[in-house]
């Protein structure tokens, strides 16, 4: 029998990974839950939508993220006012060269730091929606592609809703996940207040990674082995969720992807080479949930999208893990 090799990358992966989780829970204490699922999605090469209520710090975990790897960020106020230029960037008339030259906006960065997105316009919130998945803007007819790793980190407030615009459907659906920071446990809010109370934990913060270590990892995520079953379990979650009484509106083929994707990165930052149930069965919430919506029925009864996930999770079959590891490797 053939011996199965360990992908190329991965124990750096786990390595950086480790420095950069340390990094950001300095800054965000007590929710080392939350910031495994952003390192997740980056190494997954995706987005991530952080909605919450003000003052749990949504933006400071963004800015905490960014200013550990040491690459280009950009940060995005959305206003109503902001217009789509001004992320996807326009062409100016030169008079010297008599031509136009192409300006950058504030998307052509490695990581997008768009702060309370769901105040801007249907129209500017559109402006996402090329670079998002495709990883390029096109203005007036050109194409430009985006920097390598490229990551949108959103964030939105579900309470106040006067003068804001809900994101649509397909807006949410390019989000890889969504997560809620959540209220701090008194222990680390005291911490907190104890430590972060003179001065901005921001401050301080050095990069512990470079950009061109976190592509190489991104290359070394998408070597972990996914099993046919393991395959076949995501299909079902998401299929199940199209077919659910409680729901109008299911996940849709790139959910499935999504999810695959990130079930590889938490994968790899276990250091496994392969995927295993628990591996989905943990991301389901974060990148199912948010791209439902409910019936008419459902929501006069209360039943959110996470019930409805969980449910379905409960009810799904799951795959041996023994089926889900390449030929040649014993244990789990």
């Amino acid at each position: 029998m053939t011996t199965y090799d360990a992908r190329a990358g991965l124990g750096d992966l786990t390595a950086t990974a480790d420095r950069v989780r340390r990094s950001v829970e300095n800054v965000i204490e007590g929710k080392p839950e939350v910031v495994r699922i952003a390192l997740t999605v980056l190494l997954a090469e995706g987005h991530l939508l952080i909605e919450d209520v003000p003052g749990v710090g949504k933006t400071m975990l963004c800015k905490a993220l960014a200013r550990s790897i040491d690459c280009s960020v950009q940060r995005i106020q959305f206003t109503p006012d902001l217009l789509p230029s001004d992320i996807t960037g326009v062409s100016v008339f030169d008079q010297q060269r008599r031509d136009f030259e192409f300006k950058p906006g504030a998307i052509f960065a490695q990581i997008v730091v768009g702060d309370e997105i769901n105040r801007a316009s249907p129209k500017t919130q559109s402006a996402l929606l090329e670079s998002m998945e495709e990883r390029q803007v096109t203005v007036d007819g050109s194409t430009y592609q985006l920097p390598n790793p490229f990551m949108v980190i959103a964030t939105q407030n579900p309470v106040e809703m006067e003068g804001t615009y809900p994101l649509p459907e397909a807006q949410r659906d390019r989000f890889m996940a969504r997560v809620s920071v959540g209220y701090p446990s008194p222990e680390a809010e005291l911490q907190m207040l104890d430590v972060h109370g003179g001065a901005s934990p921001l401050d301080d913060l050095q990069p512990v990674a470079h950009a061109h270590e976190i592509a190489k990892l991104v290359e070394a995520v998408r070597t972990v082995h996914v099993a046919i079953p393991v395959q076949r379990y995501v299909v079902s979650l998401v299929g199940a969720t199209r077919n659910h009484p409680d729901l109008r509106l299911g996940a849709s083929p790139r959910a499935s992807l999504h999810l695959l994707r990130a079930a590889r990165a938490a994968a790899a930052l276990d250091g496994r080479e392969y995927v295993l149930p628990d591996d989905v069965q943990a991301l389901v919430p974060a990148v199912l949930a948010h791209r439902l919506l409910p019936t008419a029925q459902a929501q006069l009864n209360r039943r959110t999208p996470e019930a409805v996930v969980a449910e379905i999770v409960q009810r799904t079959p799951v795959p041996d893990p023994f089926a889900t590891k390449p030929p040649g490797i014993r244990g789990l």
